[in-house]
């Protein structure tokens, strides 16, 4: 069994090895949220037509759904709330915790005698808005909401060339780094970030693999723990990554990765951060590693930047 999850892994390896735009193939992460809802006439509506929008929606094979259960608990942990009035600013952040790259959101209202359900969806990335909507006076709410779910489903799909940011690849990614960096130097650094992946062994740390690549990349002088050099900052903290869903033969895993950075000279803790990614793979082997890889490439771009001095 272990044999054949390398060669999967070395397959699907190949198989990504150069991608810098995102695979059309392999779907959308999507979050809904609670409708807003004040009319008392129309009772729970609200969160009502959002759970049976989340089921109608887990079934286009294009779309992959971040679970409602998990959603509350992400949110609720950060005070956000399950909001149906959520702006395209609280949409990234949002979209950081959860690793959606695309938000649903909207109201349940009446209008004299019909009933109207109104939808926002949101690229978490690039902070497009597209709108729809559905009314009736007289069809249940069951049946504008599945109405309303055909709707999302294919602006979404239609749209999402300008609802997902492109992919980031390699050479702009450490581009960026090092505009950001400019010409001040780059202390020596060492970096710690133990990982696991939750319900299965885990092969390499992914996570300190990243970050030392995009640390040596960029200039940084990387401290071994066998070395006789110091580092000026200690990159530490933890990760970890999950099974998500699968839809045929894609896996979907996300990977949480957080980060403290301490300044030996001082004792101090200087940078404080975590990311969220979800990734689609062919192998939960894979589709783990790539998540914690790219959670640890995001935190990169705005962490790298704070050690240069």
């Amino acid at each position: 069994m272990m044999k054949k999850q390398w060669i999967i892994w070395a397959i699907t390896l190949l198989l990504t090895a150069g991608r810098g735009t995102a695979d059309p193939n392999r779907p959308l992460t999507v979050a809904v949220l609670d409708f807003e809802c004040r009319d008392e006439i129309l009772g729970d509506a609200g969160p009502q037509s959002a759970s049976m929008l989340n089921a109608l929606l887990s079934t286009e094979s294009g779309l992959m759904l971040v679970e409602r259960a998990e959603l509350q608990k992400i949110l609720g942990e950060q005070e956000l709330g399950l909001s149906g009035t959520v702006s395209t600013e609280s949409a990234a952040r949002v979209g950081q915790l959860t690793g959606a790259k695309v938000l649903v959101t909207g109201r349940v209202f009446k209008v004299g005698k019909e009933t109207v359900l109104v939808a926002k969806i949101i690229g978490t990335e690039t902070s497009r808005v597209y709108g729809e909507m559905v009314k009736s006076a007289s069809v249940p709410i069951s049946d504008l909401t599945t109405e309303l779910a055909g709707k999302i489903a294919q602006t979404v799909l239609a749209r999402a060339d300008t609802l997902v940011a492109r992919e980031v690849s390699r050479e702009d990614r450490v581009a960026t780094l090092q505009k950001a960096l400019g010409d001040r130097p780059r202390p020596a650094v060492s970096v710690s970030v133990p990982e696991r992946h939750f319900g299965g062994p885990t092969f390499d740390p992914a996570v300190e693999t990243e970050l030392g690549k995009l640390l040596t990349e960029c200039g940084f002088t990387l401290v071994g723990e066998k070395s006789e050099k110091k580092p000026r900052y200690e990159l530490l903290g933890e990760a970890f990554s999950e099974f998500g869903m699968r839809r045929g033969n894609l896996v979907s895993c996300k990977g949480r990765v957080e980060l403290k950075v301490k300044d030996t000279s001082t004792g101090d803790w200087v940078v404080v951060d975590r990311q969220v990614a979800v990734v689609v793979d062919l192998s939960e082997q894979i589709a783990a590693k790539r998540a914690l890889q790219e959670a640890a490439a995001q935190l990169a771009e705005r962490v790298l930047p704070k050690l240069a001095l």
